[in-house]
């Protein structure tokens, strides 16, 4: 079984076997925890998300889709690029939301992660509600079927710790 666990602090700085990025389509980095990934772990990262647009992703990631990448300087052996959705009042998109750890956890699998680390994917200038995506997050992490051994969910402040500790440990809705 898979065990969640939850640590306040920077992503790049974990050591894990798969650090996962908050990517935008584009995969050649951006604000937030996509720019702090590419800035840490330098231009190896970069290379190979040019090569994937040049390949396989000429128009760029889809949405709730993963795929991989070497660490470059990150005490990681991978990084799982992953394209959150932007929240809609008006439209659920949660589906595209659960997609991206499902997506996430099947590419970590394949390279045989043992240790994935997460961000709280969408949550940043995607404006999904800390607390519904630490719901889906949590949810959807228990509820797949993985060989990763760990769960980390590496959130930035107290307010995305909160969040996620209250369905780590029962307390959410």
């Amino acid at each position: 079984m898979t065990t969640v666990t939850l640590v306040q602090g920077d992503i790049t700085r974990q050591s894990v076997d798969a650090v996962v990025n908050a990517a935008n389509s584009s995969l050649l980095g951006g604000g937030g925890v996509d720019g702090a990934i590419h800035r840490r772990g330098g231009p190896a990262i970069l290379a190979e998300c040019r090569a994937l647009r040049a390949s396989r992703y000429g128009r760029g990631l889809p949405t709730g889709q993963a795929v991989a990448t070497t660490a470059g300087d990150l005490d990681a052996r991978w990084v799982i690029h992953t394209v959150g959705p932007v929240f809609s009042p008006t439209e659920d998109r949660s589906a595209l939301l659960v997609s991206c750890y499902r997506e996430s956890l099947r590419v970590a699998d394949g390279l045989g992660a043992r240790t994935v680390a997460f961000p709280a994917v969408s949550t940043g200038v995607y404006r999904w509600p800390m607390d519904d995506a630490a719901r889906i997050a949590v949810q959807t992490v228990r509820e797949t079927e993985t060989a990763v051994e760990e769960v980390r969910f590496v959130l930035f402040d107290e307010r995305a710790f909160e969040a996620f500790a209250g369905q780590v440990h029962g307390h959410g809705n």
